[in-house]
């Protein structure tokens, strides 16, 4: 009986720190783990638990739910697009045709297989760029599927539809800022050509039958190339307020939950007396209570906004903490953890700044190569991902120092996902399970 009770004692301490990654930047939202013991070293071999071979190659980010995996990939035909479902001891359990007609894009960087899937624990929801998205319960029973550009008008960007979707409560959130997403007639679009524009929209989806609950037709001024945005939405909550966050065509934007209505807006990303036509956004904002930190664009500002702003919010309102005017992550978003903001930017140049203030505590590179993937924080460390296969961690805290750099030697564009002490890494060969 006593080694019973030791045991039992064992399983609900190794439970209680373990994490579920249930969407692209885990339970949170914005790549901090709760997780200790994260290993910090390792190689194409040392400290592998497993490597399985993937069918193709994609960016998105592994999700996880405690023994399964599930990811998007393209098909080894190389047009058909799949949502992978894997046990944790690496072996593929199933996969499901979300669609085909797979794009490459950047000499193959990217393709239709971006978009992160994400789950509530009992169903997965995943979509590809060709607009095809269903969703499954965890043994691959299709709930229901669709495509958003038979409902929504189809996708126009300049590279692929990108942006992953966000599930809470009975809801699936999208947003869609591209080219091609008018909800209104042209004399409508006519009669407002010298106001604001129609450049998006953010949905709400009943996430078990797929049906329409609100859509909120979201306007902008932007143009060109600006009007495409591959950031995806992220949400808001706190002990008194709760929304999403929508970033892209030159502003980012607050929206209620019930009905998509926009509480706040915030420009001054894209100088209007110096107008880049190529400004688009990628990098996603980041958040915790008290502080979203909104990046931008090609060296552009990055913004450090209250969460209690209403109307338009600029730098002389109450609405914005600070402003750091150039600098930004193009691609990967920012990370905020213990009271320091992480903005790590294309070539691997690390900033840590005051969470408060904004005050820059060291600018340090990393490791000279692009940068696609988000950092993740986890056990008093930041990891880096480059595209080159090589992950940097870093010491977390406002003194730089490099802990360990680990090579896998395969391309990486997927950001880092950890689950129940292990760390997960999506090349564009092959998923690996990392521990100690």
């Amino acid at each position: 009986m006593k080694h019973l009770k030791i045991l039992l004692l064992m399983i609900l301490s190794l439970s209680a720190f373990a994490d579920n990654w249930q969407t692209w930047r885990g339970k949170y939202g914005n790549g901090i783990s709760d997780e200790t013991g994260i290993v910090a070293n390792w190689s194409r071999t040392e400290n592998v638990q497993w490597r399985t071979k993937l069918p193709g190659r994609a960016g998105s980010t592994p999700i996880i739910w405690e023994d399964q995996i599930f990811l998007t990939s393209v098909a080894e035909n190389g047009d058909d697009l799949l949502l992978i479902c894997l046990n944790t001891d690496g072996k593929i359990k199933w996969q499901q045709k979300l669609g085909t007609g797979n794009h490459n894009i950047r000499g193959n960087e990217g393709n239709s297989a971006s978009p992160s899937p994400c789950t509530d624990g009992q169903y997965v929801w995943a979509y590809v760029s060709t607009g095809d998205i269903g969703c499954y319960d965890f043994e691959g029973n299709e709930i229901w599927k669709g495509n958003l550009e038979k409902w929504y008008g189809g996708f126009d960007l300049f590279f692929v539809m990108a942006s992953t979707p966000v599930v809470d409560g009975d809801r699936l959130y999208l947003q869609f800022i591209h080219s091609n997403v008018s909800l209104l007639d042209k004399a409508a679009d006519q009669k407002r050509k010298d106001e604001r524009k129609s450049a998006g929209m953010l949905v709400a989806l009943d996430k078990i039958t797929g049906s329409e609950i609100w859509v909120h037709e979201r306007l902008s001024d932007a143009h060109s190339e600006c009007e495409h945005s591959y950031a995806s939405p992220i949400l808001y909550r706190d002990e008194k307020r709760e929304f999403m966050i929508v970033h892209g065509a030159d502003y980012v934007t607050g929206h209620r939950l019930n009905d998509g209505d926009e509480i706040w807006r915030c420009g001054g990303l894209n100088r209007k007396d110096r107008y880049n036509p190529a400004f688009r956004f990628v990098a996603s904002p980041a958040a915790v209570p008290g502080l979203i930190v909104v990046p931008s664009a090609k060296n552009g500002p990055v913004l450090g906004l209250r969460p209690d702003a209403t109307g338009f919010v600029t730098d002389q309102s109450n609405g914005q903490r600070w402003k750091r005017d150039q600098n930004t992550p193009d691609v990967p978003s920012p990370l905020i953890h213990d009271g320091l903001v992480y903005l790590c930017r294309e070539n691997g140049v690390l900033i840590c700044m005051d969470a408060e203030t904004g005050e820059e505590f060291y600018q340090e590179r990393t490791h000279n190569n692009r940068h696609r993937a988000s950092p993740v924080y986890a056990d008093g460390k930041v990891y880096l991902t480059s595209r080159d296969g090589v992950i940097t961690v870093v010491k977390a805290g406002r003194k730089f120092e490099i802990l360990a750099q680990n090579e896998i030697e395969e391309e990486i564009a997927s950001s880092l996902a950890i689950s129940n002490g292990t760390l997960y890494i999506r090349s564009f060969e092959a998923l690996y399970a990392i521990r100690n």
